[in-house]
Parts: structure tokens; C-alpha cells; sequence
């Protein structure tokens, strides 16, 4: 706890803090569930915001940074089994159990300093407004802009999504149009302000596509794009292995289901996209392949129980698909992008086109051999879609 809270206090010294997340309550009914943690400068004085997140509501308090870092110490040894710090040169996860703490670093997941600014709206990339008129065609807002009730979750979503994007949007190209494909683009949530974004925020020049299966998603979409203004926006009633994608800048397949990802993996690849967004989830063929084949018998403890076959079966799906993405020249970067208090499906996997040796290339084929090996998986979805 002391080596904890000495990191914490040296990255505030070294402005290298990002932020801090309490998690896994030790009581099961604790009224709060979560706590958020970020510095903020409020009349040119540092300060530590705490964001009690409870089952419906927020509450925010602000501190003096020696106050904010006591009540730090105290939330972990009385409410909460795991802490979080998040710096720009390492993440630091510390446990509690019983009476007794262990930590480990692990690779920094964010790399840039956030703003201090108290003003939120300064520093968000999507705002609510009465002249954002997809918002409201969409659902999430009134008529004058306000966010609906019952919409917040979404919109907090929709907003999180471009923030975790723009960071990558500057890698595209600035002289051209940007194409960007949305697989699976559903109501089109996020297809409406990723395009948003890119035309009214950044003034790009910007051709989004959604990509959807059922017409009456397409129809309402295309409807509400043209009702909205937005030119440079439609949508395509096409599944998603059979949509032709000649070329593109950016992928985006948002829980596609199942396979569906690996489909929309693969146009990307072979579009050329120079960034790769993914959200995957339903991960049944490794599953399959897991429960019909002979995986190492260290795992039986584990995959006798569904759901830890389940949980398994994504990790090991997920990661297949990061490496071939590796092998294919993307450099990659896996990210929790909303709450797990909402569902556990809540990777992210990030790709920007960068450059592999041949080297690395056999490293990560001798990679995937020993995994599929050890786990009784015979062939991947994924693999078929470079046997050409």
C-alpha cells in the first residue's frame, strides 16, 4: 500500500498521472460501485476529482490533493479489493485481499495527458444540442438538446467511442477524402457521429459508410442522414462478407457477431484501412472448436464449467485475431473502452497499419501454432480468410 501510494504522489510530482479507477466493492451491497478518479485545476489550483459512480447516479467531489490521496488509501482498505493507476509510463494494479496487498505494472494503456480543465464541455468531442438533429432523430436527445433520461448510458457510450477514435483519426490522411466503413452499423449511433465528428468538428472531407443487413435499419438511416444534412453519409444494405470495400482509411465493426468480425477484419485488411476498430463479441466457433477438440488437460478445471468456457473461448478468439493482425502488418492495442458493470464484452482492439519482418512474422505464426495447439483449436475463422 505505501509503494502504491508513493507511485501515486510521484506521478502527480512528475505529471505523469492519467487517472485512478477503485473497483470490485468488498461488500456486496455497497451502494457505490465504482470510483473514478482525475486531476483537475479549478482557479489555478490542482485539485483530485472523485466520481462515486452508484447504480443511478453520479455524485462528484472534488479535493485538496493530500485529502484526495488519504481518502485513496482508505476507499482501498475498507470498500474496494482493486485500484487502478493509470500513468502515462505504466499502468499500476493493486489488490487487496484480506489483509494483505499485491501489485503489478503493466504496459501503459494511455499515453497522453489529459486536460486539467474543469470545464467538461471544453474537452468533449460530441455535444448534445438542439442543432445536432441526428441526436434527436436518433432518440437520445429532446427537441431542445437535452439529453433524455434514458438515453444517458447511450450517449456517454457514443461520446467514449469518439474519444477513443479521435486520438486515432489524425494518423489518416489530410489531403484526400477519408472513406470509413461501419460494419454492422445497426441504428447507426455511432455512424452518426463518427461522421459528425470528421465533417462539423475536425471540417474534414469525409465519406462514411454504414454497412447493414436488415432494410428497415438501412431505409430509417438513410432517411435520417438526408433529414440531418449529412451529405457525405450513407448506408448499405449488404451483410458484411459480401459488401465490396475497394478501399478504405478506416474500419470500425462494432460488436459484429461472432464471425461477422473476422469478415469485417479481413475487408479492412485488404481495403487497405490504415486503422482498425473492433469491438467483438459472441465468440461461438473457438468455443466449438474448443469443446469438440482436445485441449491440454491443465485446462480441464476450467472449461468443465460454461461459464469459464465461455470467458475462455473469448480470450482466445480475440487474441487469434490480434495476432494475425500483427502478422499482417498492423500494430495493435487492446483497450476496455465502456464499464464492465454493464457486461464483461468490453474489449476493444485498436490497429494502425505500421510494418512487419519476416522475423516477427514467423514469431507470431509459431505463436499461433502453439496456441491453437494447447487449446485443441484446429482452424480459426479467421484463417480462411487469407487461404487464397
Amino acid at each position: 500500500m505505501d509503494e502504491f501510494i508513493s507511485l501515486i504522489t510521484k506521478s502527480l510530482d512528475e505529471n505523469t498521472f492519467v487517472k485512478i479507477t477503485l473497483s470490485s466493492p468488498l461488500s456486496k451491497d455497497a451502494e457505490v460501485r465504482n470510483i473514478y478518479i482525475k486531476q483537475v485545476e479549478i482557479k489555478g489550483e490542482r485539485k483530485l476529482s472523485f466520481t462515486y459512480r452508484y447504480q443511478k447516479r453520479d455524485i462528484v467531489k472534488n479535493f485538496a490533493i493530500d485529502e484526495g490521496i488519504a481518502n485513496i488509501a482508505k476507499h482501498i482498505g475498507e470498500e474496494f479489493r482493486f485500484a487502478t493507476l493509470f500513468t502515462i509510463t505504466g499502468d499500476f494494479v493493486m489488490q487487496h485481499n484480506g489483509n494483505h496487498f499485491k501489485m503489478k505494472r503493466q504496459e501503459a494503456s494511455i499515453t497522453e495527458l489529459p486536460s486539467l480543465s474543469h470545464d467538461r464541455n471544453k474537452n468533449r468531442k460530441l455535444e448534445a444540442s438542439e442543432s445536432k438533429k441526428y441526436l434527436h432523430l436518433l432518440g437520445i436527445t429532446d427537441a431542445n438538446g437535452n439529453v433524455n433520461p434514458k438515453s444517458q448510458d447511450k450517449f456517454k457510450q457514443i461520446t467514449h467511442y469518439i474519444e477513443i477514435l479521435s486520438s486515432h483519426i489524425g494518423t489518416l490522411p489530410t489531403d484526400r477524402t477519408i472513406t470509413v466503413a461501419d460494419m454492422g452499423s445497426g441504428k447507426g449511433y455511432l455512424t452518426f457521429a463518427l461522421y459528425d465528428y470528421l465533417a462539423n468538428t475536425l471540417k474534414c472531407k469525409a465519406e462514411v459508410t454504414g454497412v447493414e443487413i436488415r432494410h428497415d435499419m438501412v431505409e430509417l438511416c438513410n432517411k435520417y442522414a438526408k433529414e440531418s444534412g449529412f451529405d457525405g453519409l450513407h448506408f448499405a444494405e449488404s451483410a458484411i462478407d459480401s459488401y465490396n470495400a475497394d478501399k478504405l482509411d478506416m474500419l470500425i465493426p462494432l460488436h459484429a457477431c461472432n464471425t461477422a468480425t473476422d469478415d469485417a477484419l479481413a475487408k479492412g485488411v485488404y481495403a487497405g484501412a490504415q486503422v482498425i476498430v473492433a469491438a467483438p463479441c459472441c465468440q461461438h466457433q473457438i468455443r466449438g472448436e474448443m469443446e469438440s477438440g482436445k485441449p491440454n488437460e491443465i485446462l480441464s478445471p476450467i472449461l468443465r464449467h460454461g461459464i469459464f468456457m465461455e470467458r475462455q473461448a473469448e480470450l482466445v478468439t480475440d487474441s487469434i485475431r490480434v495476432l494475425f493482425l500483427q502478422y499482417l502488418g498492423y500494430k495493435t492495442k487492446v483497450v476496455e473502452f465502456i464499464s464492465d458493470a454493464h457486461t464483461h464484452k468490453n474489449v476493444m482492439i485498436i490497429a494502425t497499419k505500421s510494418s512487419v519482418t519476416d522475423e516477427q512474422k514467423q514469431k507470431i505464426l509459431a505463436q499461433l501454432d502453439a496456441l491453437k495447439t494447447f487449446f485443441g483449436i484446429k482452424q480459426h475463422y479467421i484463417e480462411t480468410k487469407w487461404q487464397k
